[in-house]
């Protein structure tokens, strides 16, 4: 089978990695893919925003399977594009079509439908720039700290929590009139803060099955003890050491299953991964977000702990038969620390050359923003390497990626030394 991966991050590097390990993966095509994707397949120079290149891309080199890594083709509708088109309808797409993908689109459109399933969440409310006063109400009926969301898609950094009154006041007028996060906050969510530990769930469904991915924890922050600015995320474990066999059970029978009936009754077409980013409040789950596709760096430690061909499951998901597919989860711990460029998340600097890649021992290094120019791997966005290990536990698997990163290089270069701190 010929299999396009659209995105060009850890993510895609990561499905890249697995999927090259298959027998039935024929030709892999990543578009446009980085420094990492080529050991695995060929890279294809084109947005995958843009559909019509897409298309193009699928009838050249005879694509099979098309994989969505990130959101925003999701949520601009590639799956109904190719649903559509006559020359397309029969190539599967993993990953929802527009409406469903609006569980991640609009943070009001995912309330509003947890709140309709009787899926636990935070109570919130959305407000416009009509609605401003009212917004200031509702802030005064909260305690701190204070949530604040633009509804619409801003790269993961459209989420503010605030322990001032006055500031957050100020903070959602600006989000909403001064347009902070452009179109993204034209409508602006906001929530009770729920107190607890987060961690990930990961579902893939068919339509009609579902089978329940290896869970994970990120963290987003960019200094260690969780402190300083949100990012994409600076590393991850998996699996989560507090997420027993009873907390499990309950996210099974009160959210993955409230979820994907939902979809169902909804009429929403819903065929590729389900994120559930969930929070643990007094030993009972509570969604905080979904997304409509693997998270990143989550995808660097919950892939790597399938054992099964993914592109075997995947086929099965297509073919909506997960019902007769037998995973296999592999009983280590997966961790993985991200290295990323010296100023981050904020202004820094491309096209610093990486050293060191060549040295590495017992653990796979994910390229997440990479670009391989005159045979010399350069950094190219914020987030630049994963590294990932395997071990009996999440500290042993750390302790062998942090003795990984001693040997890598590359000017400014910076990671958290933390990971897994609080578990």
């Amino acid at each position: 089978m010929n299999i396009l991966i659209l995105g060009s991050g850890g993510r895609e590097c990561t499905l890249a990695w697995k999927f090259a390990q298959s027998e039935n993966c024929g030709n892999l095509f990543i578009a446009p893919g980085n420094a990492g994707t080529l050991d695995y397949g060929r890279n294809l120079q084109l947005n995958p925003n843009n559909f019509e290149e897409v298309k193009t891309a699928v009838k050249d080199y005879d694509i099979q399977m098309v994989v969505v890594g990130p959101e925003d083709p999701l949520v601009l509708g590639i799956h109904d594009f190719f649903i559509e088109d006559p020359d397309l309808k029969e190539i599967p797409v993993i990953g929802p079509r527009k409406m469903a993908a609006q569980l991640e689109g609009s943070k009001e459109f995912a309330k509003e439908f947890m709140y309709r399933h009787q899926i636990p969440t935070a109570k919130y409310q959305s407000f416009t720039t009509a609605s401003l006063q009212d917004g200031y109400v509702f802030l005064e009926s909260l305690n701190p700290p204070y949530v604040l969301k633009a509804d619409g898609l801003a790269a993961g950094k459209g989420v503010l929590i605030l322990n001032d009154l006055a500031e957050a006041k100020i903070e959602f007028r600006e989000m909403l009139v001064g347009q902070k996060f452009g179109a993204a906050s034209a409508k602006v969510v906001i929530e009770e803060f729920l107190d607890g530990i987060e961690m990930s769930s990961f579902v893939l469904t068919d339509g009609k099955n579902y089978v329940i991915l290896p869970n994970a924890k990120d963290y987003k922050r960019i200094g260690e003890g969780d402190k300083g600015l949100n990012t994409g995320g600076m590393g991850a474990v998996s699996p989560v050491p507090f997420a027993d066999k009873e907390f499990l059970t309950k996210v099974e029978e009160r959210i993955i299953i409230p979820t994907i009936e939902g979809l169902k009754k909804d009429g929403y077409s819903y065929v590729g991964f389900i994120f559930i980013g969930l929070i643990r409040v007094n030993n009972e789950p509570y969604v905080i977000e979904y997304n409509v596709r693997m998270g990143d760096p989550e995808t660097e430690v919950v892939i790597p702990r399938i054992k099964s061909d993914l592109v075997g499951l995947l086929d099965a998901t297509a073919k909506q038969q997960l019902d007769s597919f037998e995973l296999e989860i592999d009983e280590r711990s997966a961790a993985t620390v991200m290295m990323v460029s010296g100023g981050y998340p904020e202004a820094y600097e491309k096209d610093k050359e990486i050293s060191g890649l060549e040295a590495i021992e017992d653990s796979i290094v994910f390229h997440a923003g990479t670009k391989l120019v005159d045979n010399k791997v350069l950094t190219s966005g914020g987030r630049v390497l994963a590294v990932t290990s395997y071990g009996k536990d999440f500290n042993h698997a750390l302790k062998t990626s942090y003795g990984n990163i001693e040997k890598i290089k590359f000017d400014k270069m910076n990671f958290r030394k933390d990971i897994g701190f609080d578990l």
